[in-house]
């Protein structure tokens, strides 16, 4: 095989595995956990201590828990619905973003702008005592 052969089979083949890469890189992360409702949240560790200030908000199983007001939640799917990719939550914007393709949702999960077809997933919380339950 000719070296000018070789060049352009190695760049051809390179070239698929970059594309494959790209398209890969823009389905469902498989590092995202499925969100799951069906659980509890004690206020009292410390490792929810940022629901005890209004915009302090925590990620968990999959789930973005935002304190709006005192005693007043808000739970949300971290999974955009246009391709599945974790959206990101600006609490000094109120809004969370698509680092994939742009997508934009307000603090509802309402979409701003960008290609989701739909909101994002709203789950019911509740308190009792110190205790947040997330359906």
């Amino acid at each position: 095989m000719e070296r000018r052969d070789f060049l352009n089979s190695a760049s051809g083949i390179l070239g698929v595995a970059v594309i494959a890469q790209v398209v890969e890189s823009c389905s469902k992360s498989s590092t995202v956990p499925t969100p799951t409702a069906g659980f509890t949240v004690d206020l009292n560790s410390s490792s929810n201590s940022a629901l005890k200030t209004v915009g302090g908000f925590i990620l968990t199983q999959g789930i973005y828990i935002i304190c709006t007001a005192a005693s007043t939640y808000v739970a949300l799917s971290s999974i955009c619905t246009h391709q599945g990719c974790t959206v990101n939550y600006g609490s000094t914007t109120k809004q969370f973003s698509c680092p994939c393709h742009g997508g934009l949702y307000d603090i509802t999960g309402k979409v701003l702008s960008g290609p989701p077809p739909s909101p994002l997933k709203q789950y019911s919380v509740s308190l009792n005592g110190n205790i947040l339950t997330i359906t």
